[in-house]
């Protein structure tokens, strides 16, 4: 996109997903913290959910370097089985919802790109959300990674049982290391900027997809 005639980024904000369980020494707090460090260096802005696990290892990834961070919390009284606001994630921003559905759906208007870990049920929440927004929104969509190896047979099984269409295979990428992180973000945000918006469908009608 253009502004003043020069390129503006369309990935500024990222937001992480993972369980909210694993302890600092724990491979995915490990490969979350390693890549909010790298992205926070290179200007990007951490969003996650003001939790703990991935949550609080990319804001003290980002932190580490002196990045910047945004959490979108829910303080729950009555929702037993959802971690809350923790206490060791403290953001530079923080934006309170009332609900869990809020939270997430406040979390993803305010991220571009959403990096997804291993995580249970909440983290497989948010990936199939962000999935069929960025079918229906396609073109204004918010694209994904799934950080990790272990992706690659679930979504190889998610594609062999389910009814998967072309477009949707196109919104997202799966990625071993985390240094292939930023590759996967350019070459996603290159799709993007290349999509045809002259016969577009959704362009008056982009909910919170850009």
């Amino acid at each position: 996109m253009k502004k003043n005639g020069l390129i503006r980024p369309i990935v500024k904000n990222i937001a992480f997903f993972g369980d909210a369980a694993v302890g600092e020494r724990s491979e995915p707090y490990r490969m979350a913290y390693k890549s909010a460090q790298i992205l926070a260096k290179e200007g990007y802005v951490i969003v996650n959910g003001g939790g703990p696990g991935v949550m609080a290892a990319s804001t003290h990834g980002a932190e580490s370097v002196g990045g910047e961070t945004l959490a979108v919390t829910f303080y729950p009284k009555h929702a037993t089985g959802f971690e809350g606001r923790y206490l060791g994630n403290i953001t530079d921003k923080e934006i309170v919802t009332t609900n869990y559905i809020e939270r997430m759906f406040k979390l993803m208007e305010h991220a571009d790109l959403y990096l997804i870990f291993r995580g249970g049920t909440g983290t497989i929440s948010e990936f199939g959300t962000a999935w069929v927004l960025a079918k229906l929104y396609y073109g204004h969509h918010k694209p994904f990674i799934l950080v990790g190896s272990f992706w690659r047979p679930i979504i190889r099984a998610i594609k062999d049982n389910m009814l998967i269409d072309s477009k949707e295979k196109d919104v997202y990428e799966v990625v071993d290391e985390i240094q292939e992180i930023i590759p996967a973000m350019k070459r996603l945000e290159r799709d993007l900027v290349s999509v045809d918006h002259t016969k577009c469908k959704v362009c008056k009608e982009k909910a919170f997809m850009s």
